[in-house]
């Protein structure tokens, strides 16, 4: 295991490289060498400019106190962290420094294989089955995390690029998707409480909560996942929806066959009605991006794939929608 980091190792090093920022909040990333002469990546939390922070109430870097109350602690030997030391600053922000993985990180447009799949969803499955019945509350709660792009909550923050694409795409769906279906779905977008309620009566685990490509790697032992500033509690296909939301393009696997996977590896912990639920729940939350796609992008070939990708996720929800699971 790489040797823990101090503060004061991290006071002497000298920067190697800025990373600019994560790609969606705005949390700041750093390449920096340290005095031992290991490269390590440096995240620094500031609510001033991270929208997800101020989403779900994060005033200082909420990654920083999963890390530090053990949690992470008892992941299982498949599933791994890579954070070597976290603190607050004298300002009160987060500093979360990590172990360099380099060319191990998942990205947004590598496509992976099958037997990458199986390694990513069996070490999602084994996190949830290692936490199965956790009931100890985590510092973000399923609740904040769902409606993070409900247009009422995101309309104060009008003029981040972000938001304005959300409050876009929201409206574009109300015309992509039009029947009955969709406008249930977008019922949920502006008002989650049912569905959230529902998701909360079904077995739960802790879960990562940020389930996507960009926040994995895969390594000798596993899966590796990062940027645990909202882990929550809830139910384990939560995560798996999340991540077949965001990333269905980065699999080399149908939509079915990827849930096929799922179900698979996690065997008689898998439950069906969460599934949905959590299906559910995925397009309510990013909903708005398929439907920016579908209009906004320039590549005909994305648009065609969003488009019959929406109608895939649309008979999902109807699934859920019409046994009343919601």
């Amino acid at each position: 295991m790489a040797a823990l980091i101090d503060r004061a190792a991290l006071d002497s090093a000298t920067a190697h490289g800025t990373l600019g920022e994560d790609g969606r909040s705005g949390a700041a990333l750093q390449r920096v060498r340290l005095g031992d002469g290991r490269t390590v990546i440096v995240k620094r939390y500031d609510a001033r400019t991270d929208f997800v922070m101020r989403m779900v109430g994060d005033e200082h870097g909420r990654e920083v106190e999963v890390y530090l109350s053990g949690l992470l602690d008892g992941l299982p030997p498949t599933v791994q962290h890579p954070i070597l030391g976290a603190w607050y600053d004298d300002d009160g922000h987060g500093v979360v420094v990590m172990r360099d993985l380099g060319e191990a990180v998942l990205t947004w447009d590598r496509l992976l294989s099958v037997d990458q799949a199986r390694t990513i969803l069996s070490g999602l499955a084994d996190l949830h089955r290692t936490f199965r019945g956790q009931a100890e509350p985590t510092p973000t709660s399923l609740d904040s995390v769902h409606g993070i792009f409900e247009p009422e909550r995101i309309r104060p923050f009008s003029g981040i690029p972000l938001v304005d694409a959300a409050l876009r795409g929201w409206e574009y769906f109300a015309e992509v998707a039009p029947d009955e279906v969709g406008q249930r779905v977008l019922a949920l977008a502006l008002d989650g409480g049912a569905l959230v309620s529902a998701l909360l009566d079904r077995p739960s685990t802790l879960l990562h909560g940020d389930a996507s490509t960009v926040n994995m790697a895969i390594e000798d032992h596993g899966l590796t996942l990062f940027d645990w500033g909202i882990a929550m509690v809830g139910p384990g296909e939560f995560d798996v929806a999340r991540l077949l939301v965001g990333c269905a393009h980065t699999f080399d696997l149908t939509f079915d066959e990827f849930l096929d996977l799922h179900r698979e590896v996690a065997g008689p912990d898998h439950d069906e009605v969460s599934l949905d639920l959590a299906l559910l729940s995925s397009l309510a939350w990013m909903g708005w991006n398929k439907a920016l796609d579908i209009v906004e992008h320039p590549d005909e070939e994305v648009r065609a794939r969003e488009r019959a990708g929406l109608d895939w996720w649309l008979a999902q929800a109807g699934r859920a929608l019409e046994r009343g699971l919601v």
